[in-house]
């Protein structure tokens, strides 16, 4: 072959080898997989979110979701405050405001935590996006990865993604019916410290638990708080449902106990309107200083509007009055649960909520949540797998019903359409034993990570 006609040939097999390798390129899913942060390969989607898709048809009964039921608010009353609120202070609610928030919204956080016995001062308040975001700058500031998280379990689902997303290892410890249980705690945390490994907060839903129901006695909440204390462990007290309690008001909160070993979290989004996106930290001076850079990077100022606009609700609404009407109505839903599962599926356990809305229901022997789902949702109820508020894999033993959305009607139904499903999973592994592979399927997949 002549030198020319050698280079040609090598162009042509060059051509055909860039060719090749763009096409390669282009079959794959994820062109930029090797260029994300270690940390997004942690990253799943939620269990819970993947099944609002199916759960929101009208056809399916969905025991998932925690929506608050929103129908009572005086809509036209808003409408009017919100128009007022843009014709009087348009410019001011519309324009980039303060990354700590804004100050009369904070002087209202500071008037609704005395509820839970917390005094405080509107200065060390941060307020954010939710208080999911909250969540988020407090991982963001302590952890490093391989650091430890120890947090209960069960556990609410969207605080796992967050650590999972820092790449926090979590450490569970157990609850019984009346929340935390302190010895467990010190035996965790004596076992950590003993092993050389950092634990950098205690991350706890006390009040209504979100999944398990239940709530922190009153006599535990000083002993988790002294355990905490003495071996140097930062409290991520998290309360978004503490005033919604059926038959009491709240009871103090840990902050109450240790104003500067506690980081108290709230939201407005279960006592108002998930919509406006309003929720706060409570932290001590120097943590707070952190918060709000944190914040100021990541979003720069929350929105003023919702700041504004709650602000406003607070102050000229009989905002109690109504967090009374809804926890009437969260009873009345409660009771439905309760009723219809002592009606329908007796022999299973539950735990029985004084607030909130979620009871976690306890399978028997052999049933697995997160494989019968599609079965339920064949049948036209969802509800969430307890597979997805552990960090560990456990939790196929339990699924989570919330009675927070649907009527009392709708509940019943649901629980019943439920009743069928269990009943018929329970005969399936009496022929097939636990394992799922011999069994139909349903031919409905439902996404099913192990996260929010």
């Amino acid at each position: 072959m002549s030198t020319a006609g050698a280079q040609q040939g090598r162009g042509e097999r060059g051509r055909g080898t860039a060719a090749a390798g763009t096409q390669a390129a282009g079959t794959r899913l994820d062109p930029w997989l090797d260029a994300y942060a270690e940390r997004a390969h942690g990253m799943r989607s939620s269990e819970i979110r993947a099944l609002f898709s199916v759960a929101s048809r009208p056809e399916v009964v969905s025991l998932a979701g925690g929506m608050p039921n929103i129908d009572g608010l005086p809509m036209d009353a808003l409408a009017e405050m919100s128009a007022k609120l843009l014709r009087d202070r348009g410019a001011e609610a519309l324009q980039y405001g303060s990354g700590q928030g804004e100050t009369e919204i904070r002087e209202q956080v500071v008037e609704v935590m005395r509820y839970d016995h917390v005094h405080a001062h509107a200065d060390d308040v941060v307020i954010t996006t939710g208080s999911q975001q909250a969540l988020d700058l407090v991982t963001e500031i302590f952890v490093d990865p391989g650091d430890v998280i120890v947090a209960e379990a069960p556990s609410y689902v969207g605080a796992l993604g967050v650590f999972r997303a820092y790449q926090a290892d979590v450490v569970h410890v157990p609850m019984d019916e009346h929340g935390l249980v302190p010895a467990e705690l010190e035996a965790t945390l004596g076992r950590l410290a003993a092993e050389g490994r950092r634990v950098k907060f205690l991350y706890t839903v006390p009040n209504f638990h979100n999944p398990a129901g239940v709530t922190l006695s009153e006599d535990r909440r000083p002993q988790v708080v002294d355990i905490c204390r003495r071996h140097h462990v930062l409290i991520l007290e998290d309360n978004p449902y503490g005033l919604l309690g059926f038959d009491a008001d709240p009871m103090p909160a840990l902050k109450s106990y240790d104003p500067d070993g506690v980081i108290y979290l709230g939201s407005f989004s279960k006592t108002f309107a998930p919509g406006y996106r309003v929720g706060w930290a409570l932290a001590p001076h120097a943590i707070r200083e952190k918060l709000v850079l944190a914040s100021e990077a990541a979003i720069l100022s929350p929105s003023r509007l919702s700041q504004l606009s709650v602000a406003s609700y607070l102050q000229t609404f009989d905002w109690y009055g109504q967090i009374k009407e809804f926890r009437q109505e969260y009873r009345e839903r409660r009771d439905a649960m309760l009723g219809a599962l002592h009606e329908h599926l007796p022999e299973l356990s539950w735990t029985v909520p004084a607030g909130g809305f979620y009871t976690w229901v306890t399978l028997p022997e052999g049933l697995d949540a997160k494989a019968m789902l599609p079965r339920a949702v064949t049948n036209l109820v969802a509800y969430v797998s307890g597979t997805a508020f552990y960090a560990d894999d456990q939790g196929a033993d339990h699924m989570r019903l919330s009675f927070c959305y649907p009527t009392p009607e709708r509940i019943r139904e649901g629980v019943r359409r439920l009743s069928v499903v269990v009943r018929a999973e329970a005969e399936l592994v009496e022929l097939f034993g636990t394992s799922h592979d011999a069994r139909p399927h349903s031919g409905i997949d439902i996404p099913g990570p192990d996260q929010v």
